[in-house]
């Protein structure tokens, strides 16, 4: 066999199984997300969040993230978190939040969101991490299993670690409209056609149980969603009156057939806009 088909077939090879990638230089920025095929740690120059006081009807979940966060940072031990509840009601605006906050006081505190797609790669990932000098939250948003999803599988590296274990540098913290990470209708289903019930489903709701801490998000009333608004005006000096400001969200609210802190938010960028303020 000559060189030149040597090399044809090495090269193929090499591209069916990519070298491991480099871990970056986490100095570089506060968060980074994780690509898969090739594997790689891309740093966010700009992360899209709002400051943490901002976030109106979720205090008693903003304290219990911030005292976890805070311990995680300080290298003390800290529980993986799973924001669950209400679309819209700031789960992953609290996440990011949170960690803007924190990374004031503790610059070496790093965030890596990872998408829910790229879970199956989430143990290559981890070992990027795996001794590194920062200390990371790794974020995954809106995360949940549908119908022959074995995705959950490959979260299971980061709660529990496997062999290995956890690193001890990396938390996660992950946000869900389902509690259990998967519809009710599944569960339902597979509990009525299972042979044994019980454990059918066992290994998926089991899942969100090895998350330490729940937090839950409900739908906000009237008088949080005006504050949200009007704390959003503050922030960015948008100047409105009391009584327009209450007519014109509720009219807002009605059109869109719900009321929730995005909701909230979609209104005070079209006021912004109309009243010439531009949005840093």
């Amino acid at each position: 066999m000559s060189k030149k088909t040597l090399k044809r077939i090495a090269e193929a090879l090499e591209r069916l199984s990519p070298a491991a990638g480099k871990a970056p230089d986490f100095s570089q920025a506060s968060a980074f997300v994780w690509h898969a095929d090739p594997d790689r740690l891309e740093p966010v120059a700009h992360v899209n969040r709002i400051g943490v006081d901002l976030l109106v009807g979720v205090d008693r979940s903003r304290d219990t993230l911030m005292a976890n966060t805070l311990q995680f940072a300080a290298g003390l031990p800290a529980n993986n978190a799973l924001l669950w509840g209400a679309r819209g009601m700031g789960k992953s605006s609290l996440v990011k939040a949170i960690h803007g906050a924190a990374y004031v006081a503790h610059p070496n505190l790093k965030m890596v969101e990872v998408q829910r797609e790229d879970l199956p790669s989430i143990g290559r990932c981890l070992n990027m991490l795996r001794g590194a000098d920062a200390r990371f939250i790794m974020f995954c948003d809106d995360l949940s299993f549908g119908h022959d999803d074995a995705h959950y599988k490959s979260l299971k590296a980061v709660l529990d670690g496997g062999i290995e274990g956890r690193p001890e540098n990396v938390v996660l913290y992950a946000t869900s409209n389902r509690r259990h990470l998967m519809p009710r209708d599944m569960i339902e289903n597979e509990r009525s056609t299972a042979i044994s019930p019980s454990e059918a489903v066992e290994e998926k709701v089991s899942l969100s149980d090895r998350f330490g801490l729940w937090l839950g998000f409900h739908p906000c009333s009237q008088d949080e969603y005006l504050e949200m608004i009007r704390g959003y005006c503050d922030a960015h000096g948008v100047d409105i009156d009391d009584a327009t400001l209450r007519a014109e969200a509720i009219e807002w609210q009605a059109t869109r057939g719900s009321r929730s802190g995005r909701v909230a938010w979609q209104y005070f960028t079209d006021l912004a806009g109309r009243r010439g303020v531009r949005l840093a």
